[in-house]
């Protein structure tokens, strides 16, 4: 991915690898002592600008704001330069609006005599159908449970011989084989759901039944025969498919439609963890140009590939829409902060403590706009799992990236996860040649940092945070007095403001016969998910061997407590079953529910109405763990009110004794049947177990076998029927996916600049308006413009389901656009998705006042304060105000993505000279105002406002470079490229 004429061809160098040529760009010969100094996250950059430059989207001039990164990156407000990354990946949710553009900019091309063909993502992207399954089944199974006792349901005996085995069960080596057992069958190899004829004999080792445990497997793995088994994988996915069959189909059109592009069917994986053990190229060879990996992804957890030393991150869905078709981003030079560790982690500690302890260390250092390095001899004790725990939480301490650097471990773990011996030589060959290559203990090596803070690996101890922000660690060891103190505590992140009277209630209530009893403090949700921990084999093992010893000590757990294990991959499922720990999670209600995000992003189902009636009855502080990455209140469950964010084995310690009001050190997990106390020091595995464990049974030909198939999609996916054809034949009765307007009337020549005349303000603004509150979001309020356009089409109020499912669908998100219950709009009284229709002074929904102005076609502008669109990037926070007919935002400053994406979209972005404000101009908002964009306007430019009352002030146009005055002339980036694309016969 190089451009014609490129300024640098004379940086091309040879280079032999393994007895092949392949070209790349010797970028160290700009300056061998500058390039020296850099830090490795930035040679990326500066490569990626010196292969992509073009001197119009990136000029030779960004290549030495770069290449001299150690003066400018302390710049004051900081020098803007553009990234163009190697490929993008996106999740279903924010992916559909971009599949949606693609398909409308096809019939856009066609229409216009072009050729729609044309229309495809220009580098690689991949779409992982991960965001749309939910814990609504767990614990369930085909046939009543006699057994009870909260766990995996009565033992099914194996369909082979019907009877029970009784052996001697240990997890470790060869203890694996069966000893003493009455009867074994040799398994079939070739209906061995655990193996392919190349798999490791490992893998085909005879497993005996463990004493007293249930069969929980649609194929028994010791036998390979069918058997009885939990169905909550199989209700979740069918309930998946029946809730998301309009996106999925559209999907699966596009999967066949679009070249350059793979979609992975749901059921697969989460795509972070897909994108690590898969995805990820670390250095693409591209006909034999060879250049590093890098991507964008509209996911703000993207950033787990940095474990990988890929350097990549989360944006959002104009963003992402621009790279796929070959554009750059524009991004500010960042700072770079050296994380230095040092140190061996101690026996007992995880990833997750690492984690969760830099997490708040960084925040405190305060990073937020930086590129957090790794670097120091400490590196080489973390795993790449560990490393990529660590870079996935990366949004949590608020860095644009957390990067770790390609080392010999990460070689190690491309040949575990089953990457061809060809592709590790050159990826190693150009890494070593490009000096992007490291070597943590060699600190001639440590570039230059910004600046530097240092961690001590062996002071970690084991840790959980919250209960309602990611950063707010807290040690096992003081969580029980962290817990009763935040209970009394004024309200806020670490507190709930409960009276001494309401400090001690308890309600009784009864589940399935049986009487329990809720009280602070109570864990309700015990779940193993999200990629920031189910993607490391290390903690994933130790939960498994947690669970073993647990259940060989008699300990179960409370049946109403919602238990789930979600694996980011089927690798996992692979590796639990091989090393003969699932039936002892099963048994502890470890069930797998699913392959995809699930509680981690909130869609962690309903609890059974006992609980939610004993939570509610009490005002009780109940409480979820997770492995997740985020725990703000409401996210996870809307009856939980405490949200711990744990390593898996935490979370099954924290199931088993059912409250987070424990010492572990003093207090007992619960009691053996002979009446002994079980501490959790008693069944914590060692590191040393769980690395051979790990040694054994994690293997590449797992990775292959799982990765060969993984665009064969499920039954569901592969029964669906998907429409052929280039073009797609849009429903016009569908309400998920709809064909945007925003090609309608398009020609191939450019239209004049727009007039903005007599413009009325629809929203008066003030500071700090974020994404979150203009982007359409979350559930659907039953009293929205949304409810009554669903309602309109014969849909109820369950049917409803979220924004986020609905985000292809124009007229449902142009409806929700500033539909937020705490948007303050300075024309209305208490805050809401209100405004004032000035005309008429009636009183409406925001929506419904836009669409009354463009019947009387009358253009609309926003007044705002400062940090106007500051949060997350989001593609409707930009597309929403368009369709409500936003021709222009007046705002004292920008957030810098979003800004850009307003350009994207064609809206005039226009900031107030320095000392100006609304109140010192003493506008109120209900004036009207002309605005004149000159046919020669040039980046930077002042433009005079006129204010219908004969007054007029001038303000900055922020249109900053040529780039982005070309998209604007032509109606927004996607109209650019749809009469680019129809040029080329």
């Amino acid at each position: 991915m190089a451009n014609e004429g490129n300024p640098y061809e004379n940086l091309l160098r040879n280079i032999e690898i393994d007895g092949k040529t392949y070209k790349y760009y010797d970028v160290s010969a700009l300056d061998a002592l500058k390039y020296a100094k850099l830090p490795y996250s930035i040679r990326v950059l500066l490569e990626v600008a010196v292969r992509c430059c073009d001197d119009f989207l990136i000029r030779c001039g960004d290549v030495q704001k770069i290449l001299d990164w150690e003066l400018n990156q302390s710049v004051e407000n900081g020098i803007e330069v553009p990234f163009r990354p190697a490929r993008v990946i996106l999740q279903d949710l924010t992916g559909v609006p971009a599949v949606v553009d693609f398909a409308a900019m096809r019939d856009a091309v066609e229409a216009l005599g072009g050729d729609p063909q044309k229309i495809n993502p220009i580098c690689p992207s991949d779409l992982v159908i991960d965001h749309s399954v939910q814990v609504d089944f767990t614990r369930t199974h085909p046939s009543p449970n006699p057994g009870g006792g909260g766990g995996g349901g009565s033992l099914a005996p194996c369909t082979q011989c019907s009877a029970r085995h009784v052996t001697n069960f240990s997890v470790a080596g060869d203890d694996l084989l069966a000893k003493n057992i009455s009867h074994v069958s040799k398994p079939d190899s070739t209906s061995c759901p655990l193996t392919s004829p190349n798999s490791s004999e490992q893998l085909h080792k005879v497993h005996p039944h463990p004493p007293g445990l249930p069969v929980s497997e649609s194929v028994c793995p010791f036998h390979q025969r069918r058997s009885q088994c939990s169905d909550a994988l199989t209700k979740n996915q069918e309930l998946e498919f029946e809730r998301n069959k309009e996106r999925f189909r559209f999907l699966k059109w596009g999967a066949k439609a679009f070249k350059n592009m793979l979609i992975v069917p749901p059921g697969s994986g989460i795509v972070h963890q897909v994108n690590l053990e898969y995805l990820a190229r670390v250095v693409f060879n591209n006909d034999g140009l060879l250049y590093p990996d890098s991507l964008v992804g509209t996911d703000s957890h993207t950033t787990m590939i940095n474990g990988l030393g890929v350097v990549g991150w989360g944006v959002g869905g104009i963003e992402a829409e621009a790279v796929m078709l070959g554009q750059p981003i524009s991004m500010v030079l960042p700072k770079v902060l050296g994380y230095k560790l040092v140190g061996k982690l101690p026996p007992l500690a995880t990833s997750t403590d690492v984690v969760l302890t830099i997490t708040k260390h960084l925040r405190q250092v305060g990073v937020v706009g930086k590129f957090v390095e790794f670097f120091g001899p400490g590196v080489t004790e973390l795993s790449i799992a560990d490393r990529a725990t660590i870079a996935n939480m990366c949004p949590e301490y608020g860095a644009t990236i957390g990067f770790f650097p390609v080392d010999e471990k990460s070689i190690g773990y491309l040949r575990q996860t089953g990457r061809n011996e060809e592709k590790l030589k050159y990826v190693e060959g150009y890494l070593r040649a490009t000096k992007m290559f490291r070597n943590y203990v060699d600190s001639n090596e440590d570039p230059v940092f910004s600046e530097i803070v240092e961690l001590d690996l062996g002071s970690i101890t084991s840790s959980v945070s919250g209960p309602k922000r990611p950063h707010d660690r807290v040690p096992v060891a003081n969580m029980k007095t962290d817990f009763l103190d935040c209970l009394s505590n004024k309200v806020g992140f670490k507190g709930y403001g409960l009276g001494s009277e309401k400090l001690h209630t308890t309600v009784p209530f009864v589940y399935e016969g049986h009487e329990y009893t809720l009280k602070h403090g109570s864990v309700v949700i015990a779940s193993i998910t999200s990629c920031t921990n189910t993607s490391n084999p290390s903690v994933m093992l130790g939960a498994g061997l947690l669970a073993k010893k647990a259940v060989e000590r008699g300990l179960t757990v409370m049946p109403y407590v919602k238990t789930s294990l979600s694996p980011g991959s089927g690798v996992v499922t692979y590796y639990l079953k091989a090393s003969g720990v699932t039936p002892y999670l099963e048994k502890l209600g470890f069930d797998i529910v699913g392959y995809g995000c699930m509680t981690c992003i909130g869609n962690s189902g309903p609890l059974p109405d006992p609980v939610v009636e004993a939570i509610e009855k009490g005002d009780l502080v109940a409480v979820s763990v997770l492995s997740g990455n985020r725990n703000f209140e409401g996210r996870v469950h809307p009856n939980t009110r405490a949200n711990y964010l744990a390593s898996p084995p935490l979370v099954i310690a924290y199931s088993l004794v059912g409250t987070v009001d424990i010492d572990f050190e003093t207090e007992p997990l619960g009691y053996s049947p002979d009446g002994k106390a079980v501490f959790l020091h008693d069944i914590w595995p060692s590191r040393e177990e769980i690395q051979e464990v790990e040694k054994q049974f994690v293997i590449p030909t797992m990775f292959n076998e799982v990765y060969s198939k993984i665009q064969n999609g499920n039954s569901s996916w592969n029964s669906l029927e998907a429409p052929d054809g280039i073009l797609y034949p849009w429903d016009e009765k569908s309400t998920y996916i709809k064909s945007p307007p925003f090609f309608e009337s398009m020609t191939m020549d450019l239209p004049p600049p727009p007039k903005i005349v007599d413009a009325h303000v629809l929203l008066n603004l003030g500071d700090s308006v974020t994404t979150d509150h203009i982007s359409p979001a979350g559930s659907i309020s039953r009293t929205s413009p949304v409810a009554r356009y669903l309602m309109a089409r014969g849909l109820t109020p369950r049917d409803f389901n979220s924004y986020g499912a609905r985000r292809g669908h124009d007229a449902v998100m142009a409806r929700g656009t500033f539909a937020n219950i705490r948007l303050v709009n300075k024309f209305m009284s208490k805050p809401g998705p209100k405004t004032i229709h000035i005309p008429s002074g009636q009183e409406m929904d925001i929506f419904d006042v836009a669409e009354r102005y463009k019947n009387d076609g009358t253009p609309l502008i926003i007044l705002a304060g400062t940090d106007y669109g500051s949060g997350s990037s989001r593609d409707w926070a930009a597309k929403g105000p368009s369709l409500l007919g936003i021709k222009a935002v007046l705002a004292e400053s920008f957030e810098r993505i979003h800004r850009s994406n307003l350009v994207g979209m064609g809206i005039v972005p226009l900031q107030y000279l320095p000392g100006q404000k609304a109140e010192n101009l003493k506008l109120t908002g209900r004036e009207r105002f002309t605005i004149s964009i000159p046919d020669d306007i040039k980046p930077g430019q002042q433009i005079e406002i006129k204010v219908n009352d004969g007054r007029s002030f001038n303000v900055l146009v922020r249109f900053d470079t040529e780039v982005e005055l070309t998209y604007f002339r032509h109606g927004g980036i996607l109209n650019y490229m749809v009469r680019k694309m129809s040029r080329k016969y």
